[in-house]
């Protein structure tokens, strides 16, 4: 470990203990039984929230909402496309449609009429580290949908 990790440990020990202190005040009478509950409460509880507070900012990156296909927002949010890509993949609305239908539906791109994979850029979805947006993939065959997928560029 790093010599941060005490220091920041050190940072949440201190309210931690001054609060077990003033909460132990009011259960426990005897001064050096109290001191002692104190002390080991704080000594255990410390490293606890320190690795809680991690976990929830990691959550709170990663975390990112699903929203129901709109059109209009597709066209117009191309950042944030990635929040629609779920329902476009789930609900299997793509597929069985032709090349002009996904063209009218989800905009060209540069996406030509002769080949069978059109790539649809999603935006950067929330995560940790990441570095690369995400693309809808479609997949044709004969000019029908056949598959939709997402996945990191």
């Amino acid at each position: 470990m790093s010599i941060e990790v005490y220091f920041i440990n050190l940072a949440l020990g201190t309210p931690v203990y001054f609060f077990l202190r003033w909460l132990l005040k009011r259960f426990i009478e005897v001064d050096h039984r109290r001191i002692q509950i104190t002390w080991i409460a704080t000594i255990l509880l410390t490293p606890l929230l320190y690795i809680s507070i991690g976990i929830i900012w990691i959550l709170s990156i990663s975390y990112y909402p699903s929203r129901e296909f709109n059109r209009q927002q597709w066209l117009n949010d191309q950042e944030k496309r990635f929040e629609l890509s779920k329902d476009l993949i789930e609900s299997e609305v793509l597929l069985g449609k032709t090349k002009p239908e996904i063209r009218r539906l989800l905009g060209d791109e540069g996406n030509t009429g002769q080949g069978n994979h059109w790539s649809y850029y999603l935006g950067f979805r929330p995560q940790l580290l990441k570095i690369d947006p995400d693309v809808l993939i479609v997949e044709f065959r004969d000019g029908i949908v056949v598959r939709v997928e997402q996945h990191g560029t």
